[in-house]
């Protein structure tokens, strides 16, 4: 179903054109074709009279009836309104424009379809096609390697279908890994898109039904390693057009590199190259027409980014400057048969340009494009050749050069673009080829063309359209095959064994002897008479054969066509080239083996069969791919903007088989999935599933307890409510989305979008439930961790608290114990002095006053003099004291501090002076300037050694016994 959670998506029908009936998981589908009666041309009419709605259909299998008429009609107001893709049950329809939409390819565009979670509910578009190969290598279903082909007429946008492939996967699938490159950084995503203008300049010419045609086939092989990362590419080439470079058909071009070089080279290269302006080269036709390819810079742009050396790029210029001045070259036929063709006398001046180009002597060019030589045993014999074989010899050096160049560059190209093996696992293939051409001169070039559409025209034919109803017939499944147009026959009459149109040109050109056009037109006659796919005008003068193509009969031209197929190279020319002084010329010309004309010729390999194998070797690389189809139609033969024509549109319709795969993906079951690997797949919703399914017995064979295990998981699947809401859906509407064969389970897309969705669901609830568990782990070791840590930082910190105190402790004790030691020394050091004073002498004590000695205090009066004030033990003198000096003494220590603190002086200017009383030891004095009343406070202390520590062996003398504080 389109999306699980969107269950409304889901139609109660899986197909439309019949009904079915189950028993089991077998369901019965009538024939999806019904005839042309009266009541379809009503059904049709009936439908097309809607046109307002018919654009809206993005998927032509949803057209009701189904019929060449209704899906024209659908394609035809989608193209009206601007709408390019159109989804036809398994192939995308793509009507050229022809003209830029750029807001169609943006990379806003393409992150939109990558990063949806179901790119098919999303407008049809190339990137669906894209994304779901991009999906398939991610979900490494069997088989992982996925192919894009990409098919269609020439014109109908091949080309830019493939190129808007590879930006597409250069953007979603980018490397992070960068490499180095000419001392420059280059992301391989673009190394990768910058081969496509190089391969596009060298391989692509303007022709009559497009301007930017393919003249080869190309599968690039974009390759990814495990992480589903673009690391590189590979490019193979097939069957170049080589012939253009010499002759090109009326109104139509060279290839695009030599008008880029004739409209891009600025005046220096012009003079390196020797194109001069103004001249006129017989190979360049129609130089006057632009063309949007005609881009040189981004040629050379992407050459530098590629690696390719300016040395290099000199080189090659030259050759292809070289390469235009061979074609104005002209003979002139000489009368003597004996003497070789003379050269007109314009065109000596070009020979000499040329071999001045191509590095090779002007006279041995010369020779070896009008005489050939021929070997007989040992002996070598020179004979002229004719205008005609002088021509063809010049138009064969051109082709050879031009064909080597173009292998050259494509191997350089791949060496600079190719991962290793090892880093790469997995590739995604995007091909490119010619589309199916037919012209009013048709040769081998086109026979090969469209005998390469054949074989890919079969390859879809063998892979969806037979093999898919073949397989619903041995699986289980009743099935009315569908009819459809299958073009076996006309690959049976190109190659088939053991006489074919292919077979019998190369036995014609493996004979040495000259082709003759109507012996060859009487062989095809009577040895393929039988088959219906070929058939001769008799009338037409010109031998001729006409093949019934899936796409159309073409009609193609038998002079010429053997001497193609032998494709000779004249070895003087080999050994000519082999000579040249220009590096790259002479690079990939040594290793060319020189054809021996002696050599047997059922030896030689033909351009025919030497296209047949490299085109084998493509379609076993697609069988063992998934393939993605994209059919390109061109909507109008003058590729003229938004022009819709019916007659050109519904031929190729009918041509690719469109009506008839829209019948079969209507009908049936698109994807096909073996049991082992869809049990493996999507087992676990079973495992998972809430449902129980219900008791089926078990064989004993292996095969049918696969088969049982997927019937209960298709069982379970379809009991969910998410397919079923209401659960009323009945068995026989259930199975038109599944089917149960013997080996395989047959989906529809809308059932393998359901049971993606389921398994994506139950995965996200299992990667969910391990994330839980994860991080529940992850938070109980933390928790455990931070306990751990706040244990062990708990007891370092206690040990350093413990460690702390205890030097505190020490320090303390320490501290007191010198305290105690320091007041012991100082109590002894006091007792020591007062001791001292009492031996003074008591003669030299004045005698006091006996009022002053009973009161302890005296007053102070007016004296003109200064008298001293002596007092024992201490002294004082005050700055405001009176001008007056008295001797004061007194017996007893307390009784003089209370004598001098009742001290009454008056304010006048004058000195106190103190002197102490003890003779042989001074007192030191405080001087001060007191205010108001003050108190005397007596407290022990040495008074010379008061801010020191005491020791014992220091004498001390004198105290100082005087605090003052000032009180108001």
């Amino acid at each position: 179903m389109t999306s699980a959670d969107k269950p409304s998506h889901v139609r109660e029908g899986g197909h439309r054109n019949g009904e079915g009936t189950v028993k089991g998981f077998v369901r019965k589908v009538h024939s999806p074709h019904p005839s042309l009666n009266d009541s379809l041309e009503g059904d049709i009419q009936a439908f097309l009279i809607d046109d307002d709605l018919l654009h809206t259909y993005d998927d032509l299998t949803k057209v009701n009836p189904v019929t060449p008429a209704t899906v024209l009609k659908c394609l035809q107001a989608r193209y009206r309104v601007k709408v390019f893709y159109t989804h036809a049950g398994c192939t995308l329809v793509a009507l050229n424009p022809f003209q830029p939409i750029p807001d169609l390819y943006t990379p806003d565009v393409m992150k939109e379809y990558h990063c949806a979670p179901q790119p098919q509910e999303f407008k049809p578009h190339i990137f669906i096609v894209a994304e779901e190969a991009y999906r398939n290598v991610q979900g490494q279903l069997e088989p992982v390697n996925q192919s894009l082909v990409v098919s269609g007429e020439s014109g109908a946008g091949k080309t830019w279908t493939s190129r808007c492939l590879m930006k597409y996967y250069a953007t979603v699938a980018a490397a992070s890994s960068v490499v180095n490159s000419q001392d420059t950084v280059e992301r391989i995503e673009r190394r990768v898109l910058d081969s496509n203008p190089i391969m596009e300049a060298f391989g692509n010419a303007c022709t009559l039904r497009n301007n930017n045609s393919s003249r080869f086939g190309k599968y690039i092989q974009l390759q990814l390693d495990r992480c589903q990362l673009l690391v590189g590419a590979s490019v193979q080439t097939y069957l170049l057009e080589k012939t253009r470079v010499a002759c090109q058909p009326v109104n139509e071009r060279n290839f695009h590199i030599f008008y880029q070089m004739l409209k891009g080279a600025t005046d220096e290269q012009r003079k390196e190259w020797k194109m001069p302006r103004g001249q006129h080269f017989v190979w360049l036709p129609n130089s006057e027409k632009p063309v949007e390819e005609d881009s040189f810079q981004e040629t050379v742009l992407a050459m530098v980014h590629l690696g390719i050396k300016a040395e290099r790029q000199r080189q090659l210029f030259r050759i292809l400057s070289g390469i235009l001045q061979l074609g104005n070259l002209d003979f002139s036929s000489s009368t003597d048969e004996s003497k070789p063709c003379d050269l007109d006398e314009q065109s000596k001046d070009f020979l000499q340009r040329a071999a001045e180009l191509l590095c090779v002597p002007a006279e041995e060019l010369l020779m070896s494009l009008r005489v050939r030589t021929l070997k007989a045993g040992k002996q070598s014999v020179i004979k002229p050749c004719p205008r005609s074989e002088c021509s063809m010899r010049r138009d064969c050096l051109a082709k050879v050069i031009y064909a080597q160049l173009f292998e050259w560059l494509v191997t350089f190209i791949n060496n600079s673009i190719r991962a290793d093996k090892a880093t790469w696992c997995n590739f995604i293939g995007v091909l490119d080829v010619y589309g199916f051409e037919c012209f009013q001169i048709n040769n081998l070039e086109q026979l090969c063309i469209n005998y390469a559409n054949e074989k890919l025209q079969q390859h879809f034919v063998a892979h969806y359209l037979r093999a898919q109803q073949e397989e619903y017939v041995s699986e289980g499944l009743e099935w009315s095959f569908v009819k459809y147009q299958d073009n076996q026959s006309c690959l049976d009459l190109l190659e088939g064994s053991p006489v074919s149109v292919f077979s019998l040109l190369n036995e014609e050109s493996r004979l040495n002897r000259a082709s003759d056009e109507k012996t060859m037109k009487v062989r095809l006659e009577k040895e393929l008479s039988d088959n219906a796919n070929i058939s001769w005008d008799k009338f037409s003068k010109q031998p001729h054969f006409t093949v019934a193509h899936y796409a159309g009969k073409v009609t193609y031209q038998i002079q010429g066509m053997v001497e193609k197929n032998k494709d000779p190279v004249p070895p003087e020319l080999i050994e000519l080239l082999q000579m040249s002084e220009n590096a790259l010329l002479h690079h990939i010309f040594t290793d060319k083996e020189t054809v021996s004309p002696t050599s047997k010729g059922l030896s030689k390999v033909t351009v025919v069969s030497k296209f047949k194998n490299s085109l084998e070797s493509l379609m076993r690389i697609l069988h063992t791919t998934t393939p993605h189809y994209t059919r390109c139609i061109k909507p109008n033969p003058d590729c003229k903007p938004l022009t819709f024509k019916k007659e050109e549109v519904i031929m190729q319709l009918e041509a690719c088989g469109i009506v008839e795969t829209i019948h079969i993906s209507a009908a049936g079951f698109p994807i096909r999935i073996p049991f082992k690997g869809f049990m493996q797949r999507y087992g676990l919703i079973a495992k998972y599933s809430h449902f129980k399914s219900g008791s089926h017995s078990v064989d004993a064979g292996a095969g049918d307890i696969l088969r049982q295990g997927v019937e209960n998981l298709l069982s379970v699947v379809l009991q969910h409510e998410a397919f079923d809401p209401l659960r009323k859906l009945n068995s026989v509407k259930h199975n038109s989305w599944v089917h149960c064969g013997r080996t395989k389970v047959f989906l529809t897309q809308l059932m393998l979008e359901f049971l993606e969705y389921q398994r994506k669901k139950i995965l996200s609830q299992c990667a969910f439930s391990i994330q839980c568990c994860w991080l529940r782990y992850q938070r109980r070791r933390h928790r455990a961790r931070l306990l751990s840590a706040t244990l062990i930082q708990a007891v370092v910190r206690s040990w350093l608290v413990r460690r702390r105190l205890q030097r505190w402790n020490r320090a303390a004790a320490v501290i007191q114990n010198t305290w105690k030691k320091w007041r012991a020394i100082l109590k002894a050091l006091a007792e020591r002095e007062l001791d001292d004073a009492k031996d003074l002498m008591e003669a030299d004590r004045p005698e006091l006053n006996p009022i002053i000695k009973e009161r302890g205090s005296v007053q102070l009066s007016s004296i003109q003099e200064p008298v001293t004030v002596r007092g024992w033990p201490m002294g004082l003198a005050l700055a405001s004291a009176p001008s007056i000096t008295m001797s004061l003494t007194a017996t007893g220590f307390q009784k003089m501090v209370s004598v001098m603190a009742s001290l009454n002086l008056p304010s006048r200017r004058g000195d106190y002076k103190l002197e102490p009383n003890q003779y042989s030891q001074e007192l030191a004095s405080i001087r001060a300037q007191p205010k108001g009343s003050v108190k005397l406070h007596y407290q022990r202390s040495p008074l010379l050694y008061a801010d020191r520590k005491p020791d014992i062996k220091s004498d001390m003398s004198g105290f100082n016994a005087i605090l003052l504080e000032k009180t108001l």
